[in-house]
Order: C-alpha cells, then sequence, then structure tokens
C-alpha cells in the first residue's frame, strides 16, 4: 500500500507508481546507511548528490528526505546549489567586471557559497534557519517572505546540484577550449579560469561538509544535451496545452540548448571521468535515465 506521503511524492513529480520500486530496489542502501548511523548517533547527516542535468537529482533528493522521514521520524531538508545563485544584480556586476559569461547562472562563480555554507551551518546547529529559494522565471533570488523557514533539530540534509562534488583542474587542462562557446566566447580564457579557481575555493569547504556522497552518472555529456533538450521541449508542449498565446520567447531551441549546455560541458564531463572514484555511492545511468548498475565504493564508517 502507497502511504499518502509517498502518494504525494509521486504526484510532485509527475511518476508512474512504478517509480517507487525502482527507487526502493536501487536506493535503499543509502536510506539504511543514513538508518546506521542515526541510530547510533541521533546527529545530523549531509548526503551530496552529483548529476548532469536531467539526471534526476531533486527527485532523488525529494526521495531521500521522504523515506528518511517516514521510516525514521526525522526532520529533512532538501537544498539545491540552483537556490544560492547570485542576485541579478550581483551576476551583472561580475559580467561588467570580470566577464561577460558570467552573467549567465550555473557555473561555480555565479553562486553566493558563503549563504550555503552559513545557511548549512544553522541548519546542523538546530537554529530557525531561512532557506533562500531561486526563481528562474525571473532569473532572480526569491523575496525574503517567500522563503522557506526551518526549525531544528534536522536528522538529514540532502545537498544536491550539477558540480556538487566537482573538483578544479589544471591550468593546463584549461588552456584548450572544449566547445566553441569557449573558442569564441573566452579566447583569453578569463571566464574558466575564473570558475576554476571559484571552484578550487570555498566550494571545496561546502562540498566536504557531506557526510557521503552520491552520483547519478550520465553515459556521456551528449546525454544530458539531450536530456535537457527534452526538458525544454516537455515544457513547450505544456505551454501549448494550457495557453492560446504564442509561446514565451524563453523557450529555447534546439540551437540554444546546445549553447547553454556549453557553459556546463567542461566541468561536467571533467564529473563523468574523475568524480566516481571520489564517491560513496555510484549509479550508472543510461541514455533513458535508467539505472544499470550501482556500486557502493565506500563502506560505512
Amino acid at each position: 500500500m502507497i502511504t499518502p506521503a509517498l502518494q504525494s511524492f509521486i504526484s510532485r513529480h509527475r511518476l508512474p507508481e512504478s517509480y517507487l520500486s525502482m527507487a526502493e530496489k536501487w536506493f535503499s542502501p543509502i536510506i539504511s546507511e543514513f538508518g546506521e548511523h542515526y541510530g547510533r548517533e541521533q546527529s545530523i547527516q549531509i548526503i551530496g548528490v552529483n548529476g548532469g542535468q536531467g539526471s534526476g537529482k531533486s527527485t532523488l533528493a525529494d526521495y531521500l528526505c521522504t523515506q528518511v522521514k517516514l521510516q525514521y521520524g526525522a526532520a529533512t531538508v532538501s537544498l539545491s546549489l540552483d537556490d544560492f545563485y547570485l542576485t541579478k544584480v550581483e551576476r551583472t556586476a561580475l559580467a561588467h567586471d570580470v566577464h561577460p559569461l558570467l552573467a549567465v547562472r550555473g557555473v561555480p562563480g555565479t553562486h553566493d557559497i558563503t549563504l550555503a555554507i552559513d545557511t548549512v551551518n544553522s541548519l546542523k546547529a538546530g537554529k530557525k534557519t531561512l532557506l533562500p529559494r531561486f526563481d528562474k522565471s525571473t532569473d532572480d533570488r526569491t523575496k525574503v517572505e517567500d522563503s522557506v523557514i526551518m526549525n531544528g533539530p534536522i536528522g538529514l540534509i540532502v545537498l544536491e546540484g550539477w558540480c556538487f562534488g566537482a573538483a578544479p583542474e589544471s591550468q593546463e587542462k584549461l588552456a584548450a577550449p572544449v566547445n566553441e562557446l569557449e573558442k569564441k566566447s573566452d579566447a583569453n580564457r578569463v571566464w574558466r579560469r575564473y570558475v576554476n579557481d571559484a571552484l578550487a575555493g570555498d566550494y571545496q569547504s561546502l562540498f566536504n561538509m557531506a557526510d557521503r556522497r552520491v552520483m547519478l552518472r550520465a553515459p556521456s555529456f551528449d546525454s544530458v544535451f539531450q536530456w535537457r533538450l527534452e526538458q525544454e521541449q516537455k515544457l513547450a508542449e505544456r505551454l501549448r496545452l494550457n495557453i492560446k498565446d504564442p509561446l514565451p520567447l524563453d523557450i529555447m531551441d534546439e540551437n540554444d540548448v546546445r549553447h547553454f549546455v556549453n557553459y556546463f560541458q567542461r566541468i561536467t564531463e571533467h564529473c563523468l571521468a574523475h568524480m566516481p572514484e571520489r564517491v560513496d555511492h555510484l549509479y550508472q545511468l543510461n541514455e533513458n535515465r535508467a539505472i544499470t548498475r550501482y556500486d557502493q565504493l565506500n563502506s560505512n564508517d
């Protein structure tokens, strides 16, 4: 029998009921690991989730939180790196002072990592904590009055992001552009050096707060592009069904999506190649986002 909490979960994400049996099969080790630790120490745990765009990070984070609440009665919080983007004004200033590509949210250097670390520390301390939210429709952080407030104590924080846990590259690796965006718009390497330096800094402090790391590993960067294109096409179709007016101009076509994902190609490919050796739970996905293999790489402490 599906509990009301799980029914609400699949409704939120527009999932078939079959998702629950799949999730139980593959993700139970993460939940059991949490339970073993929580039963011993009753202390907060932080799980970091890495995965390319469209890989299912947010769904997994919500599933873990839902099951931990059900099975252990622990309060949970799911946070996304997306919620800690710099404001539009701050990114506009970066674009003016450093490089125009920094106006586009997404890459390291376009997040308020100090705010992210302070938020996690506040939750760990059981304090009343305001959780920032980012509205992608306005490309800006929501007003304070629209934010969520959490009161401790918390048992689990799940922190997900496309670059969560990523490591910086060597300066030698930065020399050659990986795509047309870098070749044409960052010929002098100012943008990618800035992004890499940001990733080498406070991002690592945030990533190191995770007790366990999970990766949803795409088969290739091309799959990430296809998933992102699929998301945009589904959004366009929903709009066609729900409105009579022409589609808004911010709906991207295939060329727009290709350009957009170019911002994330370098770090995504670096993660696909090197992240597996640095996570605790590794899930290999196929082109349809189905899990084909699971490896638990590090035993519980």
